[in-house]
């Protein structure tokens, strides 16, 4: 069986030995750096399923790190984690507009950290599993290939703002509330904020273009995908 391979991005060499162990003895693979250009590097070199993003870094910063993971095709599907001590609500809304898969606080249960991680491949998963193309106009999503075009080029999408297009226009003309939103694309443990959906939205309508007014806002209620 083929193993997840976990990049942890962490300067606390205890904390860091602690998520190394943890995450060893569930059976993942685990690759520790210490700083954020080093994890730039291994990331855009491939080979890992999840980072674990610690904020507080040396040099570049967790959130710098996320948006050049996240900007760069390389490794703008490649999920994180972010595991920090910086817990207020402007900062995980800034995470989760990086396009952060989930956002941990500091002090952590490691069963809980395992078990967020654990959701994340489940989510992958699931979306790998339904592989017929999604197709609305000049755009065409492919959920197996976790890759959305328009016009025949790719739309350089984070992988929550992929969640929610693919959820939305799997059933057009269906509206969803923000917090079905949230339990379809992040799991029902996931803490967010409706102000964070609203965030998600704007970015993904800017890069839709003039295709942006294939999500409706539904007032009062949440979002729908337009009906063919």
């Amino acid at each position: 069986m083929v193993r997840e391979h976990i990049l942890v991005v962490e300067d606390d060499e205890d904390i860091q030995e602690l998520v190394r162990y943890t995450l060893t003895k569930e059976g993942f693979r685990v690759t520790g750096v210490d700083n954020g250009e080093r994890a730039l590097e291994m990331a855009r070199n491939g080979g890992f399923d999840l980072v674990l993003l610690d904020l507080m870094l040396p040099g570049l910063d967790g959130m710098e790190v996320a948006r050049l993971l996240q900007s760069d095709g390389r490794t703008c599907t490649l999920p994180i984690i972010m595991l920090t001590a910086k817990g207020d609500e402007s900062d995980i809304v800034s995470g989760l507009r990086l396009g952060a898969e989930d956002y941990i606080t500091k002090p952590f249960n490691p069963k809980v950290l395992v078990a967020r991680i654990r959701n994340v491949f489940r989510r992958r998963q699931r979306l790998a599993m339904t592989d017929e193309p999604i197709e609305v106009g000049d755009l065409r999503i492919h959920p197996a290939r976790h890759e959305a075009t328009l016009k025949g080029r790719p739309l350089e999408l984070t992988a929550t703002e992929f969640g929610i297009l693919r959820f939305l226009a799997s059933k057009p003309g269906w509206v969803f509330s923000r917090e079905q939103i949230v339990d379809a694309v992040k799991g029902t443990d996931y803490p967010v904020t409706a102000r964070s959906v609203d965030v998600q939205m704007v970015n993904l309508r800017r890069k839709l273009g003039r295709n942006a007014d294939l999500i409706e806002t539904v007032r009062g209620v949440g979002y729908r995908f337009r009906e063919k």
